[in-house]
């Protein structure tokens, strides 16, 4: 029987380990980097490494799910602020950091609804369209700050508030123009380019936000493999993919 147990404990840690080795990368990732970041992960993995497996959301909420304890090696947010946020709960390994990516913000609308819009403080931007704008939710979510920057800058918050709908990440306020239920939308260019149901409207001046930007670092705990696959973003293959869909590449 002691045989019979030493044998079934030594087979169990056998597959535990197993299990471990085959365990891929945990990303968890703004929902803008959803196409690149599966294309890269797909690359990854065809240089037979473990499928990454990508978790992908608003920055505010993986941030959260990362605070509570969510099994997370890698964090990719879509502004410093939510990075910021886990650095300084120690969940982040802050020598890991960097500013990978850059992107802009643009104003949409469902394909065939364009309209004259002219991006200055005394247009009248609330008759120019009917029903709603959506956008990230102003406070948490990265693109929906950058818009209230944005439109506070231009003046034309106070008269757009009451019919802005805030949704919980960049991809569903897409979602919204692209079905009409909104006949406008705040996103990022690169969330705009993969839809054939929305055209751009404008992009945003630069200096109407905070300047966009994508850090990415490890996280406490991380597994073997995550250094390496944090690396591999930087490479030539995985940064040929960032530009594919948009992205600006940063100089670290």
């Amino acid at each position: 029987m002691r045989w019979l147990i030493a044998c079934l404990t030594t087979l169990s840690l056998a597959l535990c380990n197993a299990a471990g080795a085959d365990e891929g990368v945990r990303v968890y990732a703004a929902a803008s980097l959803t196409n690149a970041l599966n294309d890269i992960a797909a690359a990854w993995a065809k240089e037979h490494h473990p499928q990454p497996k990508l978790v992908l959301a608003a920055s505010s909420t993986l941030a959260k799910q990362i605070e509570a304890g969510a099994p997370a090696d890698i964090f990719a947010s879509a502004d410093l602020k939510w990075m910021d946020y886990l650095d300084e709960r120690q969940e982040v390994v802050t020598a890991s950091r960097r500013n990978l990516l850059g992107n802009t913000l643009v104003l949409i609308v469902p394909k065939g609804k364009r309209f004259d819009l002219e991006m200055k403080s005394d247009f009248a931007i609330e008759k120019a369209f009917s029903t709603k704008l959506c956008m990230g939710e102003p406070a948490s979510v990265p693109a929906g700050i950058y818009g209230k920057q944005a439109l506070e800058s231009l003046g034309w918050w106070p008269r757009l508030q009451s019919r802005i709908v805030g949704t919980d990440d960049v991809r569903t306020a897409l979602a919204f123009v692209e079905r009409g239920e909104c006949a406008l939308g705040i996103v990022y260019a690169t969330d705009a380019a993969i839809s054939d149901r929305v055209e751009v409207l404008a992009a945003f001046p630069e200096n109407s936000h905070d300047p966009i930007v994508y850090p990415f670092a490890l996280l406490e705990g991380a597994g073997p493999e995550a250094p390496a696959f944090l690396d591999y973003l930087e490479t030539a293959a995985a940064q040929t993919v960032f530009e594919k869909y948009g992205f600006e590449l940063l100089k670290r």
